[in-house]
C-alpha cells in the first residue's frame, strides 16, 4: 500500500512551487526516516558521483550528510517543471567538524509517481568555500521561515 504525497502530478506551476518548498521544509528538519518516505522505496538516486537507490539506501546517505554536515541550511527554487517533472536550484550552507564554512550549490531533476513519491532524483553539487561572515541563510534552524527570503531575493 502506497501512501500519496500530495501535490501530484500533472504539475502546475502552484502545485510545482508548493512540491519544491515541502521538500526544502522535509530536507531541512534533517530527518532521515521521514525524508525517505517522499521517495518510492525504489527510488533511483545520483547524488554527485554517488549512485544508489531504495528507501534504506537513503536513509544510509542522508545520515550520514547530515553527520558531516553541520548547521545545514537549505534552500531551493523552482527551474521548470512539466506533467511530472520538476527542476529545482539549490544553495544550502554548513560548517564542517572544523568549523569551516561552505556554500553548495546545485542543481536537482526530479521525476514522480502518480503518487506524488519522488522515483528518481539527480543532483549535481558544487561546493564553495565561505567565510563566516559570508553566511546569508541564518535562520535558527528547521524550516526556513516564510518570512526569510528565497534565492533570487538573496541574489544568489
Amino acid at each position: 500500500m502506497t501512501s500519496q504525497r500530495p501535490p501530484l502530478p500533472p504539475f502546475d506551476l502552484d502545485s510545482a512551487v508548493l512540491k519544491v518548498r515541502r521538500a526544502e521544509d522535509a530536507w531541512n528538519l534533517q530527518e532521515p526516516e521521514k525524508v525517505a518516505l517522499a521517495y518510492t522505496p525504489d527510488s533511483v538516486w545520483r547524488n554527485r558521483a554517488e549512485f544508489f537507490s531504495g528507501r534504506a539506501a537513503i536513509i544510509e546517505f542522508l545520515t550520514r550528510k547530515w553527520q558531516r554536515e553541520l548547521d545545514y541550511r537549505l534552500i531551493k527554487e523552482l527551474w521548470a517543471f512539466h506533467a511530472d517533472r520538476i527542476a529545482v536550484r539549490f544553495q544550502y550552507e554548513w560548517r564542517d567538524a572544523d568549523g569551516r564554512w561552505f556554500r553548495s550549490h546545485g542543481n536537482e531533476q526530479w521525476e514522480f509517481d502518480g503518487d506524488g513519491l519522488m522515483r528518481r532524483r539527480e543532483a549535481s553539487i558544487n561546493d564553495v568555500e565561505i567565510r563566516p561572515n559570508e553566511r546569508r541563510f541564518t535562520w535558527g534552524g528547521g524550516p526556513r521561515p516564510d518570512d526569510f527570503p528565497g534565492l533570487t531575493e538573496l541574489g544568489l
